[in-house]
């Protein structure tokens, strides 16, 4: 459970995330529809229970900022709306500004730079375009750092989330330098080398943005080094295993890899719509296997190489035709940019070759879907005897620890050890190289091949790994790294 937040310093804990709890959509009548969000982070906040919690967001949709508009100061007290039992500010950033800043910047730069996604050859450029957004970017994490100025009693404790608002914490510090603030990365870091195609002074602002922090945190002790590596090589920081200081400010490092809420999975799967999609598939299924994945159409979730290796996997051990099915779920993922668009077309072409080359009047070897079904998934979770897992870079991946806690006959988990939660999973995974696509269909023939009783081993010693750190417990062990980190500053 949340400690009191009562501590020396300050009782208000602020929530900066690109996303909130709740979101709204405006109904032909002006009303205001709410719908509750979801995630880690809203499961954790929930549990603080508190009063004096605020978490300051950015309106998305012309529904969050009509919501915004209409609340004094554009914040939404708990008792209007179901908001995850805190209070939500939504900021009322102008649309072009956000647009520069959310997908110029964060989700096709940062997020490009950290997933190691760039055809170097080709991409980036950065012109004088580019520097326009960079300065919408600084505009939008200002924004976020005058409200959190602004709504902060004396000493709060102020939790900033991911790559959205690293620059956030140090104009936080030189607004209010009585805050104890934390910044959490959700990503992957860059390794020193691929950060470096940044322009250095949005290479180095984003660092230094970075160490207005106390306390940064990571997924994987990987994604922490690489942070550390990339501040002593850029900025001349001093770095260790637990800091960094540059400039007479120590920052400390943190892993929180994040968990499920086995209990509260649990209780979700066994809903009627759940089962409904689960009698659905094993009827598809009849008595063949199933490989399964849940990801978004996200370029760095690989779903095309995971094609190829399947593919691959009924070429080279044909005993599997007829006698597997590869239940897919890519649901759309950023659809404003046209790259997100060409990848999701290009993985539906690959599954219908696959679908051209095997497929028989009787069995279909591949299912694809790609639209939105939260219990389609949940029923894939269930059903499912071996999981395919191959991004080529992930922060750490909640599909592969929700999958364990879910699975009913047991799942064998392949896994790309270039996602966080491989650090976790270590050898009771299937690990694999991401861009192998040969040893990808070889570790899919093992997991196939594995006994029952070692399948089942397996799954439940990752079903304890993956709720190892719920999400009310992530949340909790952040509080406590940053008390310390503030209190030795």
């Amino acid at each position: 459970m949340i400690g009191p937040m009562t501590d020396h310093g300050g009782s208000s804990l602020l929530a900066a995330s690109n996303r909130g709890p709740l979101s709204f959509t405006e109904a032909d009548d002006g009303s205001l529809l709410a719908s509750r969000g979801g995630g880690g982070l809203v499961t954790g906040l929930s549990g603080l229970g508190s009063s004096d919690v605020v978490w300051v967001c950015a309106a998305l949709s012309d529904g969050d900022r009509a919501a915004a508009r209409r609340a004094p100061g554009g914040r939404l007290d708990r008792d209007g709306h179901d908001t995850a039992g805190v209070a939500v500010r939504m900021l009322d950033i102008d649309p072009a500004t956000f647009h520069r800043a959310y997908n110029s910047v964060a989700n096709s730069t940062l997020w490009f730079i950290h997933h190691l996604l760039y055809a170097v050859p080709t991409a980036p450029n950065f012109d004088a375009g580019f520097r326009r957004d960079w300065a919408s970017y600084q505009a939008y994490n200002g924004a976020f750092a005058d409200a959190l100025a602004s709504d902060a009693a004396p000493g709060a404790r102020v939790l900033v989330q991911d790559y959205h608002l690293t620059l956030a914490p140090r104009l936080l510090r030189e607004r209010r330098p009585d805050l104890r603030i934390a910044h959490f990365s959700h990503t992957p870091w860059a390794p020193p080398d691929y950060f470096r195609l940044l322009p250095p002074e949005v290479a180095r602002d984003t660092l230094l943005g970075m160490l207005g922090a106390d306390h940064a945190g990571f997924h994987s002790p990987r994604w922490a080094q690489a942070f550390a590596r990339c501040c002593a090589e850029l900025l001349g920081a001093e770095t260790d295993d637990a800091s960094v200081t540059h400039d007479g400010h120590t920052t400390r490092l943190g892993v929180h890899p994040l968990g499920v809420d086995a209990e509260g999975l649990r209780e979700r799967s066994k809903q009627d719509d759940v089962e409904s999609r689960l009698t659905a598939l094993r009827r598809r299924l009849g008595d063949r296997k199933a490989i399964v994945r849940v990801d978004r159409t996200e370029l760095s979730k690989n779903i095309g190489r995971g094609l190829l290796a399947y593919r691959e996997l009924l070429r080279r051990y044909p005993q599997w035709q007829g006698k597997v099915t590869h239940l897919a779920s890519a649901y759309p993922s950023r659809h404003d940019l046209p790259e997100y668009r060409e990848y999701t077309a290009t993985v539906q072409r690959m599954a219908a070759e696959v679908e051209d080359e095997f497929g028989t009047e009787d069995w279909r070897p591949i299912v694809l879907d790609v639209t939105d079904d939260y219990a389609r998934s949940l029923a894939l979770y269930r059903v499912g005897d071996v999981l395919l897992v191959n991004p080529v870079r992930d922060g750490m991946n909640l599909v592969a620890k929700e999958v364990p806690v879910l699975s009913e006959d047991g799942c064998v988990v392949v896994l790309s050890t270039e996602a966080g939660v491989a650090d976790e999973f270590g050898d009771d995974a299937l690990l694999v190289n991401p861009f192998d696509i040969s040893g990808t269909a070889d570790a899919l023939h093992r997991a196939l091949s594995m006994p029952d009783a070692e399948r089942r081993e397996r799954t439940d010693r990752l079903a304890a790994a993956a709720s190892a750190l719920p999400p009310a417990d992530w949340l909790s062990d952040q509080l406590e790294a940053l008390s310390e980190a503030a209190v030795s500053r």
